[in-house]
């Protein structure tokens, strides 16, 4: 400031005390460059010259020893329990260099002064009132006047002063002192406190922290700058704890987002530094997580509100074991299947023949013995047949669905587990264009409560799309702008309510979900060295990747607990396990088949049985755990 006189900061902040505090201090030269971060005893400090600081507090740090005969430093804790010994202090006690007559009184060479104080007298000199002590400890007062001339010198006090003492005495502060009983140092001293600052700068969100011995000099702007405002930056999720009086509120963006790579919707890109945004209300919003088929060359992702209008139909679900049905079954029972590819009978392996087109449903889940070589007796009973297929069979099945409903978005939560397979057949007619609407099957992958900032542009405060606080990291502050409308007569808001994410934001999702889960328990394997070689199979590369296929389609804990109502299921159990047995299936078909044939005791396994009507093509599949 032109005109201001600039002092170092430890002796502005030496000369302050807390009842004069706040002061706002503004930084005029030093040696920290523009830019330039120190890291000082913990805290990161910028200074840059015409910086604003607001000191709030100072607290007694240290003291700075100064030596004065080499001018090297050193720092002692205050409370450092040393002695010191006074050289020249308030009371100063000096000695003639020579003979002197002061009055009527006449003083020799040598005479020793103590200064007791400084009178003032109206129309007279000032005078400086002295005591001499004589022979025998004989003592006298003599009243110098300041303009008596005459040659002196410093003589050594014996008081003995703490630290603390003469940091607290702005006098003591400018005297010199020696240590009593030094080690380190028995040469005088000039004594200076360094105190811990705490203050406040614009655009700085915590406290600034740092020592006063920092090597700058500031001006005082306190009386010049009352009116001055410090912006504090604030991220999301910190917009997201005001209390719900800051809104609505027009902000200011700071800092440009740093997750841009998580979305791609059509307001990130104009979510830029210096831009104003309203923020209408903060919340927490159901959201469901949707997924593309992954068929398709580019997935697609999208964050969906459960305030959606469209309507939904369920999609059949495909898979691609038996072991996949398992679990599917124990989430949805009742699940019903058709076969969509041929399979070969394997006898030695106990793998029956499917063929395309038969229908199937689980009867249940225990553990059985593998059957043997041998004639398998068949008793017919009101047409049906059993089959028992052991977990770890590859097959291809499609979900076969009786419900042709539609349904809206929270109802599908209230009814079916996660992951679930669904289509768009009703477009939400409150959107201008609904991005859901035209996909053959979408996969709701989760569901989840996320906290987020209703936000518009001030140019179009009408069109609002949701901000989920977690996954955008931006820097704002509150500005004093006025709302773009009239008072109390807010617009009436269209929220977006689809908001496409990128495969980053999917893969991080699932992260975050799954960090501490366990991950599913894998298919049974079969106990090949119990049985023969079999008599026809078809192992390949395609056999192979649909087995992989199959561990990937496994509902993860996270995505099968989560419904939309936030409603957590238990995962699905890991299958029965025995030394001597096998999990297995037992579908049902329409004509009952028992076998009995000779059993291995070395070959078991746990089977599924269908119920199968071969004119009509009818199978349930129920699971009861045994």
């Amino acid at each position: 400031m032109a005109g201001a006189t600039a002092l170092p900061l430890q002796e502005f902040i030496a000369s302050l005390d807390d009842t004069c505090l706040p002061k706002l201090l503004q930084v005029c030269s030093g040696v920290y460059f523009q830019g330039s971060i120190y890291e000082i005893s913990g805290s990161e400090v910028c200074f840059s010259t015409g910086d604003l600081i607001k000191v709030t507090k100072i607290e007694l740090l240290s003291v700075s020893c100064q030596d004065v005969a080499n001018n090297e430093t050193f720092e002692l804790p205050i409370s450092h329990t040393g002695w010191s010994r006074e050289i020249l202090v308030r009371m100063v006690k000096s000695i003639f260099h020579s003979k002197m007559t002061i009055g009527n009184l006449a003083l020799g060479a040598g005479t020793a002064l103590t200064v007791l104080s400084v009178e003032k007298h109206k129309d007279q000199e000032d005078q400086v009132r002295c005591l001499i002590r004589g022979q025998q400890e004989a003592s006298a007062e003599v009243c110098i006047p300041v303009s008596f001339r005459g040659e002196f010198y410093e003589c050594e006090s014996e008081e003995r002063f703490t630290l603390r003492e003469i940091m607290s005495s702005s006098s003591l502060r400018s005297r010199r002192f020696h240590f009593v009983n030094a080690t380190k140092c028995d040469r005088p001293l000039m004594l200076s406190p360094v105190y811990h600052v705490q203050a406040v700068m614009n655009l700085r969100k915590n406290v600034v922290k740092f020592p006063s011995s920092l090597e700058v000099d500031v001006v005082d702007v306190t009386e010049l700058c009352k009116d001055v405002h410090f912006i504090v930056p604030l991220s999301l999720s910190e917009v997201h704890s005001e209390p719900n009086k800051s809104f609505p509120g027009v902000v200011e963006i700071i800092e440009d987002p740093e997750t841009r790579s998580l979305f791609k919707c059509s307001w990130l890109p104009e979510l830029r530094k210096n831009e104003h945004l309203i923020f209408h209300k903060k919340g927490t919003s159901p959201m469901i997580l949707l997924s593309t088929l992954k068929s398709r060359k580019t997935p697609q992702y999208f964050l969906v509100s459960q305030q959606y209008g469209g309507r939904f139909r369920r999609r059949p679900r495909e898979f691609n074991s038996v072991y996949e049905l398992y679990v599917a079954s124990i989430h949805a029972p009742g699940l019903k299947v058709s076969v969509t590819r041929n399979c070969e009978e394997v006898e030695e392996e106990g793998l029956p023949a499917l063929s395309v087109g038969e229908q199937l449903e689980v009867v249940r889940c225990d553990r059985m013995v593998l059957p043997c070589e041998g004639k398998d007796q068949v008793k017919r009973e009101d047409e049906k047949e059993e089959i028992i297929m052991p977990l770890y069979m590859e097959g291809h099945f499609v979900e076969v669905l009786s419900d042709n409903r539609k349904y809206k978005l929270s109802d599908l939560g209230k009814e079916f587990s996660l992951p679930l397979d669904v289509k768009v057949v009703g477009r939400d007619t409150e959107l201008e264009k609904d991005p859901l609407y035209g996909f053959s099957c979408l996969r709701i992958e989760a569901a989840m409560l996320e906290p987020t900032i209703q936000a518009s542009f001030v140019h179009k405060p009408e069109y609002c799309f949701e901000i989920p606080t977690q996954w955008l990291s931006m820097s704002v502050y509150f500005t004093t702008d006025p709302l773009p409308w009239p008072k109390d007569q807010p617009p009436t808001c269209q929220v977006e309510r689809v908001t496409e994410v990128a495969d980053t934001f999917f893969y991080e999702f699932r992260k975050r979900g799954n960090s501490d889960a366990e991950p599913p328990p894998r298919p049974p394997k079969r106990n090949m060295s119990f049985s023969a070689p079999p008599k026809k199979t078809k192992k390949s590369k395609k056999a192979n990747k649909s087995k992989h296929q199959g561990d990937k389609s496994v509902p993860t804990k996270q995505f099968s607990d989560l419904t939309l109502n936030n409603k957590k299921r238990p995962p699905a159990p890991p299958p029965p396990v025995s030394d001597s047995f096998h999990a297995c299936i037992t579908f049902s078909k329409a004509i009952i088949i028992k076998a009995k044939a000779q059993l291995r005791l070395s070959r078991f396994s746990c089977h599924v049985r269908f119920l199968l009507k071969p004119h009509y093509g009818e199978t349930n599949i129920q699971i009861l755990i045994m």
